[in-house]
C-alpha cells in the first residue's frame, strides 16, 4: 500500500483518529469490497495486511470496527463545530485553504498526462503543489494553529 507511504498521506494519518493499522485495514475493506471481481471473505481481508500479514478474522474485523468507529467520530466533530458556528471563525480558513490545496493535488495527479514534455511540467508543478500542501499540513497540525492570534 504505497499510498499510506506517501508524505501528504503520513502528515494527513499522523493528524487523524486512525492509527496506520486500523486505515490500511479500512483501506483493504474498501478497496476488496469495490475493486474485487467478487466478494472476499474477512480471512481473505485479514491475509492482506501488511502489517501482522496472516492475523485472525477476529483482529481484523476488530482493527476496522475500530476504524470505521474513529472515521465516523472525525466525522461528527466536523459536524458538530459547524453546527455550534465554529467553523465562521476565520481562524480556521487555513484548513480551508488546504482543504481546496488538496482537492487540487489530487485532481492534477488523476489529470496526468502521457506526453513526455507535458508530463515533464506537469510533474513539476505537481511537486510544487505537494511540497506547498505538506508544509501547509504541518503548519496546520500544531495545536497552536487554532489559537487566538
Amino acid at each position: 500500500m504505497s499510498s499510506l507511504n506517501d508524505p501528504i498521506a503520513k502528515i494527513l494519518t499522523s493528524n487523524s483518529h486512525l492509527t496506520k493499522t486500523q486505515l490500511e485495514t479500512l483501506l483493504i475493506d474498501f478497496l476488496a469490497e469495490n475493486l474485487a471481481e467478487k466478494s472476499l471473505k474477512y480471512e481473505e481481508k485479514a491475509k492482506l495486511r501488511l502489517v501482522g500479514a496472516g492475523i485472525s478474522r477476529g483482529s481484523f474485523n476488530r482493527t476496522l470496527k475500530q476504524a470505521r468507529r474513529n472515521a465516523i467520530q472525525s466525522v461528527y466533530t466536523v459536524l458538530l463545530l459547524g453546527y455550534l458556528g465554529i467553523f465562521e471563525d476565520t481562524r480556521l480558513d487555513p484548513y480551508l485553504e488546504a482543504a481546496n490545496k488538496l482537492q487540487a493535488y489530487m485532481n492534477a495527479y488523476r489529470e496526468l498526462p502521457n506526453h513526455t514534455n507535458v508530463k515533464n511540467e506537469h510533474l513539476r508543478i505537481m511537486k510544487m503543489l505537494r511540497e506547498e500542501l505538506e508544509t501547509s499540513l504541518e503548519q496546520l497540525s500544531n495545536t497552536r494553529s487554532l489559537s487566538k492570534m
